[in-house]
């Protein structure tokens, strides 16, 4: 296997991807190089076409193996991009269409590790009943910078459903109270049976690629700004680590129509119209489903409490923080014993003045 570093034109040290910009920089003489344009274009891959192709299992694929042109030092590893084990040099694997899916789109670190600071400071400062220790994440030292797989989906979608719609309408009911005869008016539903036919279009519907970072996190890093992702190319990577997708193509397609099921049936519900909806059955067309494999960039953060490791997740282009955080049993103690001492204060003042 071919693999990739980017050796300075000024004093032969590899070079990385600068966040926020467009070149590769020097970490130590500071020089840097400049990414040309490639003229390529971000693609869609037709789903149909790809399905028809031998492939192999990623599970079942061999590792990475580096060779590190700095110290020699030869390494594997199941990541895409990685750093030399011996002297931290980038190493970027040269991938290449067959047993696995190519990425075709990356969106670009954009935040460096001074902005990295500031956003786990100001998460760890809304964070009131956590520890002290916290804090110290902000240094960010331990932080490494990842690009995470991801798929998306585009299609156009036309569902056919069978359900019923239900019309609001009002009778009066008689009843007796207290030996007194009343009526009252009664909300009633007609319900007959509806059917029709709705389309949608979808149009990158983000799946996540790998399982080795809890959904519930990626989740909240969301939304992301696909717009402008650039044409994968391997510069991006350098310095930065790529972790390989684990979530096979298949099964994340399968997570997608389930994404793409609430939006469906809303749509039905809106056609059968009425005070109320019963949606029975979907029958969903998927026509030109396209799909493709992107890199999304993350910081990962680490945190140790109590002998337990916590995970903190910063979206690299919009700051947004996720993650875990343990919580201060003396800072919890703290805050219920002044709630206490502030109610009673209160029962005392209001004592004294009725007396």
């Amino acid at each position: 296997m071919s693999q990739m570093q980017y050796p300075c034109a000024n004093c032969g040290a590899n070079i990385e991807f600068a966040p926020g910009t467009d070149v590769l920089k020097c970490p130590y003489c500071g020089a840097e190089t400049k990414l040309a344009p490639t003229g390529r274009h971000i693609r869609e891959h037709s789903y149909a076409s790809f399905a028809g192709l031998p492939r192999k299992p990623i599970a079942t694929l061999a590792p990475h193996v580096f060779t590190c042109k700095g110290c020699g030092a030869v390494t594997q590893s199941d990541r895409i991009s990685d750093r030399c084990q011996f002297c931290g040099a980038p190493l970027v694997a040269d991938v290449s269409p067959g047993d696995q899916v190519v990425p075709e789109a990356v969106l670009p670190f954009a935040i460096d590790r001074s902005a990295l600071r500031t956003a786990l400071k100001e998460w760890t400062s809304s964070r009131w009943f956590a520890p002290n220790g916290l804090k110290k994440v902000t240094a960010a030292e331990s932080s490494h910078s990842t690009y995470l797989p991801h798929w998306t989906y585009d299609a156009r979608t036309v569902s056919q459903y069978r359900g019923e719609r239900g019309d609001h309408y009002w009778v009066t009911e008689t009843y007796t109270e207290n030996g007194e005869t009343k009526t009252r008016q009664v909300q009633r539903t007609r319900w007959r049976s509806a059917s029709g036919v709705v389309a949608r279009d979808f149009d990158d519907v983000l799946i996540a690629g790998t399982t080795k970072v809890a959904p519930k996190h990626l989740d909240k890093l969301e939304p992301w700004p696909l717009l402008d992702a650039e044409p994968y190319r391997p510069e991006y990577l350098a310095g930065h680590e790529t972790l390989r997708y684990d979530v096979e193509p298949e099964s994340a397609l399968e997570t997608a129509k389930s994404r793409m099921a609430p939006a469906i049936d809303r749509d039905c519900r809106a056609d059968i119209g009425g005070d109320e909806q019963r949606v029975h059955q979907v029958s969903t067309q998927y026509n030109d489903l396209t799909f493709k494999l992107m890199l999304l960039p993350v910081w990962i953060a680490c945190y140790l409490h109590a002998g337990k490791t916590y995970n903190i997740l910063v979206n690299a282009r919009t700051g947004e923080v996720a993650g875990e955080r343990p919580y201060s049993a003396w800072k919890i103690a703290a805050a219920v014993i002044a709630a206490l001492v502030l109610v009673t204060a209160v029962v005392i003042l209001i004592a004294m003045n009725r007396n």
